[in-house]
C-alpha cells in the first residue's frame, strides 16, 4: 500500500474512533516536535507538524490511534500490519 493510501487508511481509522487529526505548522519552541496525542477542550487530537516527511506522519499517527481500544473497529489488512509494525 503506498504512502498516500495508508494515510488515508489511518486517517479514517482516527474518524472511526472519533478522534480529530490535525497537520499544523509548528513554531518557536515546538518547531522541532513532530506531534502526538493530546485533548483539546475535552476532545481527542492528533496533532502532526506539518513540516516533517510522509513517512514521520504515518508514523505518528500510528503510534497515537494504537492507544485506543480499536478491537471492535474494522481495519483494512494493510493498515492493521502497519500499525502491529509501530513501536
Amino acid at each position: 500500500m503506498d504512502e498516500k493510501t495508508l494515510m488515508a487508511g489511518l486517517e479514517e481509522l482516527a474518524e472511526k474512533a472519533g478522534v480529530d487529526v490535525r497537520y499544523e505548522r509548528m513554531a518557536g519552541d515546538v518547531a522541532f516536535y513532530p506531534g502526538g496525542f493530546c485533548k483539546v477542550k475535552g476532545k481527542p487530537v492528533i496533532i502532526i507538524n506539518s513540516r516533517i516527511t510522509g513517512k514521520e506522519r504515518l508514523q505518528i499517527l500510528a503510534r497515537a490511534l494504537k492507544g485506543f481500544d480499536l478491537r471492535d473497529t474494522y481495519i483494512k489488512p494493510a493498515v492493521r500490519e502497519f500499525l502491529e509494525k509501530q513501536n
